[in-house]
């Protein structure tokens, strides 16, 4: 019970719903026991008897009996239920406020399916065992200590005979929980991957057709919606070899009772009616344990479950506030980066960043160009503290930014991704994303200065068109434009630029750089680009290769350099002379601001 002594927190305060649940359930199972002697009654004292007058006294405490049972068994259930559904609403906020929390890192190799499956299958299990699958294991025992202690009361030789097998029954049900526990594991993981393939199927589902690769996927689906039945076979074999078993050692327990039970009556040593009683109380006791392998059933799910909950509520959380963390105000923020001899690498890969070294005065724009894997978005990851250092430091106005509460430190940073991700919302909640109190006129503001005001407004709804899961339904460039948006509206002290116009063209590129330049002021800029036009103005390039920074300068003196800026610069205005020779009155237009 070790898993349920770790989640105690999350239903420990509702025990009295618990005990309320369990007492019910308890005097419900000792009133079963009026059956038994109600039959013995019958037989003995009133057919045997022939005492009919008193059918009907015993035909009212059966309507007694039965309704004050079914009312606490009601009682039972209304409690059991509010218990499980209150412990799985703590815990569903718990594991989601925990998710919030735990850094890039877990995410790294997280899956989202297996998140999910964590936070809705493997949740209602628990609830479900916490609410009534406890209580039902509880109520086997008690009807096996109130059944034998009646039994025993009417013929203790017969009772030991009658019980001789139920240790072997329990012994059996033992060994088949361990046995099925690993089973429901490996069916609980079987089950997070099949969910992570369908998610990842449907996310990507343009991509998939785009590449005539359902086959493939069903294939694919196929594959793990083998291992998911696999896993239950695994489960169905287990439970095709112990229940049998089980099932033969409880009607032997019958066997014995009928044959040395119909010899003591012929004997006159037991009243047909005791023996009826005992026949009654036999199964009064067989049935719950008959049926022990499906509480244990319940039990080693809920278990699975409380196993792989727990991996998320116990994860180490990497980046977190320091104790008295600094919580800057937004007017104490000069917006002062200085990087000082920085070093990172990811979990189990090379260095991604090597001795960087950088100063980014307030107001001041730093342009970053490299190949793909140089370090560019490390950079800016460091920056807001999505991984913690290696070695160096990395300062705000003269705080090391791991001093800072990270509340406060990304409250003064925006960036705009290269990959936008965009809510099932209207196009105005996706701009004032976790801003209070924002009004249109300032929605419209930064979404004109993002030049998406424009198509915006072409849309049927305009800024409360809905659009679709992660932005589908607007081109990719529309889906930056409100990124860019999003990130002006912030108002940040930092502004970071990941390659943030390139699913735009050049032409919109010039009108969104020329808002940005408007924007930047006053405020430090960091922009990661492909395209020298994004960082010609910039007031300081470094150009990175595998984590090291090989030239850094401005635009100018970077052309002066031979290197790689240099041999960028040349690819790219050939480029722009090829295009010349096809459209040369577009080109000339966009020439002055590309070279």
């Amino acid at each position: 019970m070790n898993v349920f002594k770790q989640l105690k927190e999350f239903y420990w305060p509702k025990r009295k719903l618990f005990f309320i649940s369990i007492l019910c359930l308890a005097f419900a199972t000792g009133l079963g026991l009026v059956y038994p002697n109600l039959l013995r009654y019958l037989i003995d004292e009133v057919i045997v008897k022939e005492k009919y007058d008193k059918v009907p006294v015993l035909a009212i405490i059966v309507v007694l009996v039965v309704t004050l049972k079914g009312m606490l068994q009601f009682l039972h259930g209304l409690t059991g239920g509010r218990l499980g559904n209150w412990m799985a609403y703590n815990l569903r906020n718990a594991l989601y406020d925990k998710l919030q929390q735990l850094s890039f890192q877990y995410y790294d190799k997280a899956k989202t399916g297996d998140l999910m499956s964590r936070l809705t299958a493997d949740l209602d299990a628990i609830r479900m065992f916490l609410g009534f699958g406890f209580a039902q294991i509880l109520n086997v025992v008690l009807m096996l200590v109130f059944g034998s202690a009646m039994m025993f009361s009417i013929n203790w030789k017969l009772t030991l005979l009658t019980l001789i097998f139920m240790p072997f029954l329990v012994i059996t049900a033992s060994k088949f929980e361990t046995k099925i526990h690993p089973a429901f594991r490996i069916i609980r993981q079987s089950m997070s991957d099949l969910t992570t393939a369908v998610q990842e199927n449907i996310t990507g589902v343009r991509t998939v057709k785009s590449f005539a690769r359902e086959e493939h996927e069903v294939k694919r689906f196929m594959v793990h919606s083998a291992d998911y039945k696999s896993s239950n076979l695994l489960s169905a074999g287990i439970w095709a070899k112990y229940f049998p078993v089980m099932e033969l050692f409880a009607n032997l327990s019958v066997v014995i009772l009928l044959g040395i039970g119909g010899y003591m009556v012929i004997q006159d040593s037991m009243s047909i009616g005791e023996l009826v009683a005992f026949f009654s109380l036999i199964w009064y006791i067989i049935g719950p344990l008959w049926g022990i392998g499906f509480h244990i059933n319940n039990y080693t799910q809920s278990k699975a479950s409380g196993e792989r909950v727990l991996e998320i509520i116990n994860q180490y959380v990497h980046v977190k506030d320091k104790e008295h963390a600094i919580s800057l105000a937004p007017s104490q923020v000069k917006g002062f980066v200085t990087f000082e001899d920085v070093n990172f690498a990811y979990p189990d890969k090379k260095p991604a960043l090597i001795d960087l070294s950088l100063d980014a005065p307030p107001g001041s724009v730093i342009g970053i160009l490299g190949g793909t894997g140089a370090g560019k978005s490390t950079i800016i990851q460091l920056l807001y503290r999505a991984y913690n250092l290696k070695s160096g430091r990395i300062t705000l106005d003269g705080y090391n930014i791991n001093d800072i509460s990270l509340e406060s430190l990304r409250r003064q940073i925006a960036v705009v991704f290269q990959e936008t991700f965009l809510f099932s919302a209207s196009i105005r909640n996706n701009i004032a994303y976790g801003i209070r109190d924002i009004s249109m006129e300032q929605v419209i503001q930064v979404a004109k200065l993002a030049r998406a005001h424009d198509f915006i407004m072409e849309l049927p709804l305009g800024y409360d068109t809905i659009v679709g899961e992660r932005g589908l339904g607007l081109s990719g460039g529309q889906k930056q434009r409100i990124a860019i948006a999003r990130a002006l509206l912030k108002d940040p002290r930092i502004l970071i630029l990941d390659d943030a116009t390139s699913a735009v063209d050049m032409e919109t590129e010039h009108e969104i750089q020329a808002g940005f330049r408007e924007v930047m002021k006053g405020r430090t800029t960091f922009i990661i680009a492909h395209r020298i036009s994004s960082l010609r103005h910039a007031d300081e390039i470094i150009v990175l290769d595998q984590g090291k920074v090989i030239q850094r300068g401005t635009h100018n003196e970077l052309l002066r350099q031979p290197g790689p800026y240099l041999k960028t610069y040349q690819i790219q205005y050939a480029d722009m002379q090829t295009e010349a020779e096809k459209a040369p009155d577009k080109v000339e237009k966009e020439k002055g601001w590309v070279l």
